[in-house]
């Protein structure tokens, strides 16, 4: 017992101290002016903050120490994610670092194409994303669009991918298409021919996706080591711990200058923050905050532990993190009064960030519908 509550405790500080250096490279690189600086440039990151990133090893997170990255995994992932939700970061993060990096390397287990190309993932040099779903954006194996045909020793792709991060910015496209009755992974190159990439506009302008046609373009297949589709529910998984932490971490952040606001605002002679409705608002704000912090952190351990209930922890999360996140934004915006409603001020940005990311990988409602499936099977 005293083992575990050691073990457990060594942890929680590793995590702590993990944090903290991400919430210090937060504060010097992606304050609110850069934030704003950076949502407006073509690409949507700044190359030199993706660079420190890549150094601290923030890019190479889940890759595996054989292959230059960091070798951790979804507890570490998802308290980087907080300091970067509340930080509103601009990058190919999870994209890149997180769903490319998971379903090459852990799920597909191609070795030869992961020796090649996961490095230069770890290292921040090449930028690779997955495309896993068409314009339905269901985020299931029924969603996939792209079909794929053999002629000879050649491989050619035929369909289209959509809301695909980063996809404007990629060097590597990992592709799921049908081949036949099989789900099959491709690696291809955007810059190929019959390869036509096109930016979709988003609410969230810290986000980019993009829609990707293919007219038979070519593509490599990847070996994989395990049926396709139980590579992209585990890799959807993590992207999900991953994106609850973001949720949660920009929620944090919202409620706590919502609250130094509703400290300083003063009208009829007394600080907002001393109204009855103020309180009660406050308070809902920091129960949902608080619980969706702990739903996220769970699901990140559930994943970790490899639990029977990982299914219901991370579906959970997916749907208190995103609707926590929703409202909270929502609510700090009436508690600031007109001001919030103005594109110059941050609650404004926490706002669209929020209701984008409650769409990413799968609404709210379908959350809890696959949390009921996971509780009652």
């Amino acid at each position: 017992m005293t083992s575990t509550h050691s073990q457990g405790s060594e942890k929680q500080e590793e995590l702590a101290a993990l944090k903290h250096s991400v919430a210090r490279l937060m504060s010097d690189a992606s304050d609110e002016s850069a934030v704003r600086a950076v949502m407006d440039t073509e690409p949507g990151y700044d190359t030199r903050v993706w660079k420190t990133l890549a150094e601290l090893g923030i890019v190479g997170l889940v890759v595996a120490e054989e292959h230059g990255g960091a070798g951790f995994g979804p507890l570490e992932l998802e308290a980087v994610m907080e300091e970067a939700g509340a930080a509103l970061l601009c990058s190919p993060l999870l994209a890149s670092g997180v769903i490319a990096a998971e379903l090459r390397l852990q799920q597909l287990g191609d070795t030869a194409a992961n020796e090649r190309l996961l490095p230069r993932i770890a290292t921040g040099e090449s930028i690779a994303t997955a495309v896993l779903t068409g314009d339905s954006g269901c985020w299931t194996t029924a969603g996939v669009a792209v079909s794929a045909s053999r002629q000879d020793d050649a491989w050619s792709l035929r369909g289209r991918g959509s809301y695909v991060l980063h996809g404007q910015n990629a060097d590597v496209l990992i592709v799921l298409a049908r081949a036949g009755d099989a789900l099959v992974a491709f690696e291809v190159d955007p810059s190929a021919s019959g390869v036509v990439i096109e930016p979709l506009p988003t609410f969230d302008r810290t986000l980019r996706l993009a829609r990707i046609d293919f007219d038979d373009a070519p593509g490599v297949r990847l070996e994989a080591q395990r049926p396709v589709e139980d590579a992209l529910k585990r890799t959807l998984d993590l992207a999900l711990v991953g994106l609850a932490g973001q949720q949660v971490g920009g929620a944090q952040r919202v409620l706590d200058f919502t609250v130094e606001y509703a400290k300083a605002r003063v009208q009829f002679g007394r600080n907002i923050g001393s109204f009855q409705a103020i309180k009660h608002m406050a308070a809902d704000l920091l129960i949902e905050t608080e619980s969706a912090i702990s739903a996220a952190r769970f699901a990140a351990s559930s994943l970790a532990e490899g639990s029977e209930r990982a299914d219901e922890a991370i579906h959970l999360a997916a749907f208190a993190c995103a609707d926590a996140y929703v409202k909270t934004a929502a609510d700090s915006v009436q508690m600031h009064g007109g001001i919030a409603f103005t594109w110059e001020h941050p609650a404004h940005l926490y706002l669209r960030a929020a209701r984008a990311s409650a769409q990413l990988f799968g609404t709210s409602d379908h959350h809890r519908e696959s949390y009921l499936r996971a509780v009652g099977g």
